[in-house]
């Protein structure tokens, strides 16, 4: 698979610009074109009392929203520089919507971590979980503070799942040359997962894998992951979204949600 753009969510929190920077060096590495998204909805005020008061409060409403696209807008332009081409989509409404709109032309999104401990991007940012289950893309989360992605120690985070399956595939490009990558299957049923079959298919790619698995973690699934990619100083982890239904881990949690929050490197995930 080739990729040709890379779609880069734009917001004004305080990691956007280091997310920019990452997504322009792998537009550069793979010399695709950078695609930066923003949207900012405007807040309607509730149309009771003065009407002109009203109309005046939707007016400052619109001019707020047109300054915050600009201010992001520039804030691309700025931290896109090594991109070899670049578009700016940007427009006045829900911004999980439109960046689903927009990524029909995309190859990849690139989205940022929203963990509770990483700060509010406000009214422009994108639900990555939300958007994981309706891009129909591959979604690379960023964490804050890293700039640069060079995928050379690589942990694919295996169960036989359709949605894992699809993110060892979708991953094959960001693999072209690593010094390691590591299949790894944790759980009670990691012996039956098929990672030795994961490493196969990676081999066809001329990619060698070593393949791990801990079947009796002593702490839960994605901590036990992100433990193995600590160890392994790794600087990407590969894995399919949300095998079980959303809300399903909404109520009683589970790895993808976990990940979504807490990775500390980037994380390729498809759904």
């Amino acid at each position: 698979m080739r990729i040709s753009n890379i779609m880069v969510s734009v917001d004004l929190g305080a990691a956007a610009a280091d997310r920019v920077q990452l997504a322009a060096g792998l537009a550069e590495r793979f010399r695709a074109k950078l695609s930066g998204v923003a949207a900012r909805p405007v807040l309607a005020p509730m149309p009771v009392g003065d009407i002109l008061k009203v109309e005046r409060v939707w007016a400052a409403e619109e001019r707020l929203a047109d300054e915050q696209l600009a201010e992001a807008k520039a804030l691309f332009e700025r931290e896109a520089g090594p991109a070899p081409r670049t578009a700016w989509l940007a427009a006045p409404t829900d911004p999980l919507a439109h960046l689903v709109e927009q990524a029909r032309t995309a190859d990849i999104v690139v989205v940022g971590r929203q963990g509770p401990a990483d700060g509010d991007p406000g009214l422009m940012v994108v639900p990555t979980g939300a958007l994981l289950m309706e891009v129909g893309r591959p979604v690379l989360i960023a964490p804050p503070g890293i700039e640069h992605l060079a995928a050379k120690r690589v942990v694919v985070a295996w169960k036989d799942t359709r949605e894992a399956r699809r993110a060892l595939h979708d991953a094959l490009p960001f693999m072209s040359q690593p010094e390691r990558t590591c299949v790894v299957a944790v759980g009670p049923d990691a012996h039956h997962e098929g990672a030795e079959g994961a490493a196969e298919y990676l081999s066809g790619h001329g990619i060698k894998a070593t393949t791990h698995l801990l079947p009796s973690p002593a702490i839960g699934p994605a901590d036990e992951l992100l433990r193995f990619a600590q160890r392994e100083d790794a600087d990407l982890i590969v894995m399919g979204a949300y095998g079980h239904s959303r809300l399903r881990e909404w109520i009683f949690g589970g790895a993808t949600r976990d990940i979504l929050q807490t990775t500390p490197v980037c994380c390729l995930m498809s759904h």
